[in-house]
Formats: C-alpha cells, structure tokens, sequence
C-alpha cells in the first residue's frame, strides 16, 4: 500500500503478518512498529521511496507481500505493484498480495489493469 494509506492498515498488517506466521514463514519484516523495516528502493531524479509492506522467507525462497486496501493513489500502487512483480521475477522470488473482504474489487480491477495473474490472500 502507499505511505498515504499507511496509518489506516497498521491493523490489517498485524493480522497478516500473524496469518504468515501460522503459515512457517521466518524473518518475518513489517512495515509496521515492533518489526524490522523491509529494504526501500528508491525511485531516482525523485523522492518517491517503495518499501514492501511485509516481507519474509519460506523454504528459501524470499516472499514479497502487498496489502491491498482501496488507494486514495491508485495510479502510485499500480507502479508499486508492477516495480515489485518486475523485481521479484528477476531475482526468482515471490510476489503475493493479501487483501480483505470489501477489497476485492479494488484489487481486482487494479490487477486488471496491470494484467497481472494473481492469487490473492483473502484474510
């Protein structure tokens, strides 16, 4: 989600990061208070900053997780999510996004329009 929206989903965070925990993920990295803050990339000639809001490891393997709320920013998630899927598909990682009842459509549309195939993580 964009820093806009941040302070809204800390709760959402939580709940997903306790879902991952259940699930045998390991160095668990939130963006969120009492975690470790997940690597920022940093957009250059500008001051925008992309942290991953959760970002943790199974089996290996490096998951990156998204939390996927209806955006005031919609046009800035959708250049998060396409730098992130871009990103993890280089290094051989994983991209997933978590979204919750009342977002589904949102997350829907916004996949859509990226014409990304996902598997959502309903909470």
């Amino acid at each position: 989600m964009v820093q806009v929206d941040k302070q809204e989903s800390t709760e959402t965070i939580k709940e997903s990061v306790a879902y991952l925990e259940s699930r045998g993920f390991e160095n668990i990295k939130a963006d969120i208070e009492g975690y470790d803050t997940p690597k920022s990339y940093n957009k250059k000639g500008s001051d925008v900053s992309i942290t991953p809001d959760i970002v943790a490891e199974r089996a290996g393997v490096k998951h990156y997780f998204e939390i996927s709320l209806k955006s005031q920013k919609p046009r800035l998630l959708k250049s998060k999510w396409r730098f992130l899927d871009v990103l993890t598909r280089m290094r051989n990682e994983r991209f997933k996004i978590i979204t919750r009842r009342g977002h589904y459509k949102f997350t829907n549309e916004m996949l859509e329009d990226l014409n990304l195939q996902k598997n959502l993580i309903k909470l």
